[in-house]
This record gives structure tokens, C-alpha cells and sequence, in this order.
């Protein structure tokens, strides 16, 4: 699983599933700049069946939204390299979900 066009696919099913649990929508320009994180800053020389990738993908979507100041979405659980799915799952803190602009 580690040739570029399955890590292309990977970047693709995280964007779209981050884009569908974030808060405000994103735009399809920023969906592209959440794909373009993933796979260069998440995905760049990681063997997605390795767990310690799934860290690496959600520290990229952690600086996408710290650069970006403007939204609170899910962090990758899982994906199925099977089907290509991602499996995502919203943040909370004290049983409440995190919201955009920092606040709570």
C-alpha cells in the first residue's frame, strides 16, 4: 500500500471525511489545501498500515487549523485500506464538541 496513487486515495477519503465533520464548511480551495497537508505533511514517506501515521495525519490537520484560525473538524480514527475509507471522529473536551474560533 505504499505506492503514490494509494497514497493519493488516502489523502482524498481524510479530506473528504474531515471536510464533512468541520465546522464552518470548508471551501473546495480549502478541502484541496486539507488533501494537500495530508498527503505531504501526513502521508510523505508513512506506511499507512503503520498506527503511528494515523498520528501524523492528525498532527497535519492540527497545523491546517492552527494556520487557518477558522475551524474545528475531526481527527482520523482509522481507514480501512480495503475500501479506502476513513473513519473520523469528532473532538470534544468535557463531553462538548470543539468549536471553531477557539471557543467553547
Amino acid at each position: 500500500m505504499s505506492d503514490h496513487r494509494s497514497h493519493e486515495a488516502l489523502a482524498d477519503a481524510v479530506a473528504a471525511a474531515y471536510a464533512e465533520g468541520t465546522r464552518p464548511p470548508l471551501t473546495p480551495d480549502l478541502i484541496g489545501q486539507v488533501r494537500t497537508a495530508v498527503l505531504s505533511d501526513g502521508l510523505a514517506g508513512c506506511d499507512p498500515e503503520d498506527p503511528t501515521c494515523i498520528d501524523r495525519i492528525n498532527r497535519a490537520l492540527d497545523a491546517f487549523e492552527v494556520a487557518l484560525e477558522a475551524v474545528a473538524g475531526p481527527r482520523l480514527v482509522a481507514f480501512d485500506l480495503r475500501t479506502g475509507a476513513a473513519r473520523m471522529e469528532a473532538r470534544s473536551e468535557a463531553g462538548r464538541p470543539l468549536r471553531s474560533f477557539g471557543g467553547q
